[in-house]
C-alpha cells in the first residue's frame, strides 16, 4: 500500500497545480505538453530502460494511452469551463465503476465478501464526497457539456484499465512501458502544441514551460507509483483502483480544506470518514 499512498501524494499534487494553474494564468494545454517532456527525461535517467526485445510489447496498448493521456487533459479544461469543476469530479470519481468491474470481468479476480464490502463502502464515500451544487448558481447543463462528462468518465476509467494490462504485461518492464507511452503522448501534445502556435492560440513563454515540467515530475511520480503498486497488488487490482480513488478523495479535501480553505458540508466529512474506513476494510482484505 506505500506505492498506493505514493501515487496518491502525486496525483493530489498535479490537482493543486492545476488549481494553482488557473489561479496565475498558466497556459494549461502548453504545461500539459512540456510536462510530458520531463516525464521522458526523468525516466530514462533514473530507470535507463531497456528498449531492445520489444517484439511482443503491447504497442495498441502504448498508442491508445499516448492518445488519451493529453486528450483527456484537453477534454477535463473543456468540461470544466462548460458544465463547472463540481460536475466534471463527479465524472472523474464516477469513473472508478469501470476498473473496478473490469478487475472481476477482465482480470478474473475473485469475488469475496470482503472486497464487495470494501467496494461498496468505496462508493458510498465518493456520493457522500462530491461538492454539493449551489442551488441559487444551479444551471442546466448543455448538450455539449453532457458529452465532455461522459468522455471523461469513460477516459479516466479506460485509463485505468489500460495501465492495469501495462502493469501486468511480464515481457516488457514496467519502465520501458512508461517511458514509450510518454514518448507517444508528448508526440501527439508537440503536435497540437505547434497548431496552436501557428493559429495564435498559445505564445511560447518560459513561465508555462517552467510549470509544465513541475507538473511533469508529479505526473511522472503519480503514474511510476501507481504502476509500481499493480505489479505489487497484482492479485487484487481492484483494491488498487478502489484504494487510489478514496485516497486522493481523502487528501484532496484535506487540502483543500486546509490549504484553499475550502469548505466542506456534513456530508463530505462523513464522505472522508467512510473513505477511510474503506481503505482499511480494502488494506485488510488484500
Amino acid at each position: 500500500m506505500l506505492y498506493v499512498f505514493l501515487s496518491i501524494c502525486c496525483s493530489v499534487i498535479v490537482s493543486v497545480m492545476l488549481k494553482l494553474a488557473r489561479r496565475y494564468q498558466i497556459d494549461i494545454y502548453q504545461a500539459i505538453t512540456w510536462n510530458y517532456s520531463i516525464a521522458i527525461l526523468l525516466t530514462w535517467f533514473f530507470f535507463k530502460p531497456q528498449l531492445q526485445g520489444l517484439q511482443n510489447a503491447p504497442y495498441v496498448n502504448y498508442l491508445v494511452l499516448g492518445v488519451l493521456l493529453p486528450f483527456l487533459f484537453v477534454i477535463i479544461a473543456f468540461s470544466v469551463r462548460i458544465t463547472g469543476i463540481v460536475r466534471t469530479d463527479i465524472a472523474q470519481r464516477l469513473s472508478l465503476f469501470i476498473p473496478v468491474v473490469a478487475s472481476f470481468l477482465l482480470f478474473s479476480e475473485q469475488l469475496s465478501a470482503g472486497k464487495i464490502a470494501g467496494i461498496v463502502l468505496a462508493f458510498t464515500a465518493i456520493g457522500f464526497s462530491i461538492p454539493q451544487q449551489d442551488k441559487n448558481n444551479y444551471h442546466r447543463t448543455p448538450a455539449k457539456g453532457w458529452l465532455y462528462l461522459l468522455l471523461v468518465f469513460a477516459g479516466m476509467g479506460v485509463i485505468d484499465i489500460l495501465f492495469k494490462q501495462i502493469a501486468a504485461f511480464k515481457e516488457v518492464p514496467y519502465t520501458t512501458s512508461l517511458l514509450l507511452v510518454y514518448i507517444v503522448s508528448f508526440v501527439f501534445a508537440i503536435i497540437g502544441l505547434v497548431y496552436r502556435f501557428a493559429t495564435k492560440r498559445s505564445v511560447f513563454s518560459w513561465p508555462h514551460i517552467m510549470f509544465g515540467w513541475i507538473l511533469g515530475v508529479a505526473n511522472f511520480g503519480n503514474i511510476l507509483f501507481y504502476l509500481k503498486a499493480h505489479r505489487a497488488l497484482s492479485v487484487t487490482p481492484s483494491a488498487v483502483f478502489a484504494a487510489m480513488n478514496i485516497g486522493v478523495i481523502v487528501l484532496g479535501s484535506l487540502v483543500g480544506l486546509f490549504v484553499f480553505k475550502e469548505k466542506l458540508s456534513l456530508l463530505n466529512k462523513i464522505g472522508i470518514g467512510v473513505a477511510i474506513v474503506a481503505i482499511v476494510a480494502i488494506y485488510y482484505v488484500v
